[in-house]
């Protein structure tokens, strides 16, 4: 899959998949880029992210974080699709509207047809939730 590359705003330079309607129209839109420290996706927590209780749905932290598997592997997957086959997570703190919520990982290991992923998100730089999954390639779309 190919990013493209935003235009405007508060990611402009950073990169988001708009083919991708849950995550860019539904749950985000995210975004990701590469920088000195290596691959990281981003959003702006706002309303429509957040629960009864004034902070961010898991559901919401879940999402972005199987968005984040991809942000972080995608440099060896680009032209490949791929699905979550495995996905664990932790929550470590709430997340409120206003904050940044970024994610930062490493792969851990990269084959031929599956890539391990490990990760953590933070809101305004506090951990918020520790995630890992796996990716398996699949044959592209026709």
């Amino acid at each position: 899959m190919i990013a493209t590359e935003v235009t405007e705003g508060e990611f402009k330079g950073w990169k988001t998949w708009p083919e991708e309607p849950f995550e860019y129209e539904a749950a985000g839109p995210f975004y990701l880029r590469t920088d000195e420290k290596g691959p990281v996706a981003a959003f702006r927590a706002e309303r429509k992210h957040m629960n009864a209780g004034g902070v961010m749905h898991g559901g919401c932290l879940m999402t972005f974080a199987d968005f984040s598997l991809f942000a972080i592997a995608h440099q060896g997957m680009e032209g490949v699709y791929g699905v979550t086959v495995a996905f664990n997570s932790e929550f470590l703190d709430g997340a409120i509207e206003g904050e940044l919520i970024e994610a930062r990982g490493e792969v851990l290991r990269q084959g031929r047809s599956i890539t391990f992923v490990r990760g953590i998100i933070t809101a305004d730089g506090r951990p918020v939730l520790n995630f890992s999954g796996t990716i398996k390639f699949r044959k592209p779309k026709t």
